[in-house]
């Protein structure tokens, strides 16, 4: 009779450390000291000024912000069924100079920098299929002319010969 009340008091005590042990983690996380941040993906690598990217950061269990001299600081929000990964998108400011941009993350007091985490790029002038000039140049004009010049010349070449043929 005593053995079997000092296993079923041992099977409740293992049973209430395995129910600690599975709910310590999940505390340590909450208070933020399980946050280690590491491996900051930015996406795209490049990108033009206002375009969008998307920060994924892992060991950042309970979220946290980005920051970066391209865009204002963005908060990371923890993805459900990632294991302690956090996930943000941030809008690049339309005055951003083009160049390598580094990327510093902050999980619950702990930071990370990935340096050159992104490339912004000029933006394209629209119109006239992205050229940068007002119009076309006098050595586009030169060249125009010299084709249709040519044309002209090697049609009238053509009927004149058509044209004697006939007579034949």
């Amino acid at each position: 009779m005593r053995t079997t009340r000092a296993l079923a008091a041992s099977a409740v005590s293992a049973a209430a450390v395995a129910a600690l042990a599975l709910t310590a983690p999940a505390a340590v996380a909450r208070d933020g000291m399980g946050a280690n941040p590491s491996n900051i993906v930015v996406l795209p690598a490049v990108i033009a000024r206002g375009g969008q990217l998307t920060i994924t950061v892992d060991g950042c269990p309970g979220g946290g912000a980005a920051t970066s001299a391209a865009f204002p600081q963005t908060q990371l929000t923890p993805i459900t069924g990632a294991n302690q990964t956090a996930r943000g998108t941030a809008t690049v400011n339309e005055t951003a100079r083009p160049g390598a941009y580094d990327v510093t993350v902050n999980c619950s007091g702990r930071t990370l920098t990935r340096p050159a985490a992104f490339t912004v790029i000029g933006g394209v002038r629209g119109g006239l299929g992205g050229s940068s000039t007002s119009g076309a140049t006098p050595t586009d004009v030169a060249i125009g002319g010299g084709l249709v010049a040519a044309a002209v010349v090697g049609g009238g070449l053509f009927w004149m010969r058509r044209r004697t043929e006939r007579r034949i």
